[in-house]
Formats: C-alpha cells, structure tokens, sequence
C-alpha cells in the first residue's frame, strides 16, 4: 500500500467567508499530482503555500461553478506563460467542461483560449457512475443536487492504494452513500450549521445521515460565515487553508 498525501489549498466557498481561499484540494501519491477542484484563487493559494503549479497533471472537477473551476483560466496561462509547462495537462470533469472553461478563458482574457500552447491540454468528460481511468486514477462520479448549467458531481477516487470520496457541492442525496462506501477519507461539503437550504448540506442533517456513511475518515470543508462560527461546537473534523495529512 502506497501513501496519498492531502493538502487544502482552499476551504472556503464562493464569498471568502473566513478569509479562506476557494475550494481546491492538493492529493500527491508516488505515482502523481492532482487537484480535485481549482477555484478562481486557486493559483494565489498554490503559490502562498509554496505548491509548484507545474507539478499538478491531473485536476478534476466536480461542478461548473467558479468557485470550483474558476482557477483553470489562471491555471493554464500560468503554464504558456510563466512556468514555461512542457508535460501534459489533464482536465477531467462534467460533460461540457472544455467549452465553459474556453468560455471563461475568453471573458477574461479574449483570445487566450486559441493561443499556441508548448504543452497538450487534454479534455476528458466524466459520466456518472462511470469508472474513468486517468493515469493512475480511477475516478467514478455520482449525479449530486446543485445545478450548475452541467451535471454536478460527488467524486469517488481511488488513488495510491486509498480511495478518497467528495461529496462537491450538494444537498443531501443518498448517491453520496454510494460514493463514500468503504471510503478512506470523505471530504463533505457543510455550508450551515442548521438552516436547512437547497443545494447545500447542513451539520444537523449530515448527523441526521452519518450512521449511513460507511467510511473511516469525515471531514467538512466549503462552510459559511453562520458555519464557521459553530466550529467549537462540532463532533466531526473541519479542515483549513493551508492543512494536510497522509492517509
């Protein structure tokens, strides 16, 4: 059994509630880097906590919101234009990933999406419930409820040897108990302490689910300000900017 070390580059949701940066999750085994999401300040949080860009092969996305893909135009101009990338880039995610990200590359930089590149940008669409192989990754999806103009995802991923579940962004479902069986580490999306709201989780429900989440290790990342401040008053881990560890 190999080692998968995790990083938080970003906690945070799509206001900076708590300062953080938005969500983008650093997974290293020996055989790869990859991200799972890349907010819009995912390229500040990488270079604040001394992560080479340049490492990341693979970045899988579960939505198409910008607080979950919005790093990617930044992502790959940094690579033309800075770190002067030559290895292939990999980005997988809901169908429809290639023309949103060229989407956002031309709001905000017109004509960027067409520039030569020395290096191979790859597309790759993920179907739900449909085991992908990239590299050493298999990556299976699973339809979550928060609309995003695509299919929105919970990520099940099992890389070095562990298998490392995100439930995205969600309000409860019961395919996250698919995602997360037999899971080493489930990173859980908790947006409210108590108010119940469409398309996002909150503590009071998830304890309501936790017995039916058959995995060794929760955690709660993409929390509000109302969130946030119950942080003292909680039984289940919360993760920061900037923590890590090795499963």
């Amino acid at each position: 059994m190999g080692e998968v070390s995790i990083r938080f580059l970003g906690s945070g949701d799509a206001f900076g509630s708590g300062g953080r940066f938005q969500t983008c999750i650093h997974l290293q085994t020996d055989a790869t880097h990859f991200l799972i999401d890349c907010g819009a300040s995912s390229l500040i949080a990488m270079k604040r906590l001394g992560l080479d860009p340049s490492l990341i092969d693979i970045v899988l996305l579960t939505h198409l919101h910008g607080d979950h893909f919005g790093g990617l135009p930044f992502l790959i101009m940094e690579a033309q234009y800075v770190s002067r990338r030559g290895k292939p880039l990999v980005v997988a995610g809901p169908p429809g990933l290639e023309d949103r990200i060229n989407q956002a590359m031309e709001v905000l930089y017109p004509g960027s999406s067409q520039t030569r590149r020395e290096f191979t940008l790859h597309f790759v669409e993920l179907l739900s419930e449909t085991a992908t192989t990239l590299g050493p990754l298999v990556i299976i999806p699973y339809d979550v409820v928060h609309p995003s103009g695509a299919p929105s995802y919970a990520l099940r991923v099992a890389c070095g040897g562990k298998i490392v579940a995100y439930s995205g962004d969600t309000e409860w479902t019961d395919t996250l108990i698919q995602a997360v069986q037999g899971a080493d580490l489930f990173i859980c999306e908790c947006y409210f302490f108590e108010k119940s709201s469409r398309y996002h989780l909150d503590y009071q429900t998830l304890l309501e689910h936790q017995t039916e989440l058959k995995c060794r290790r929760l955690i709660l990342t993409h929390m509000s300000d109302e969130m946030l401040c119950q942080v003292q008053n909680l039984d289940i881990d919360v993760v920061e900017d900037g923590e890590s560890f090795v499963l």
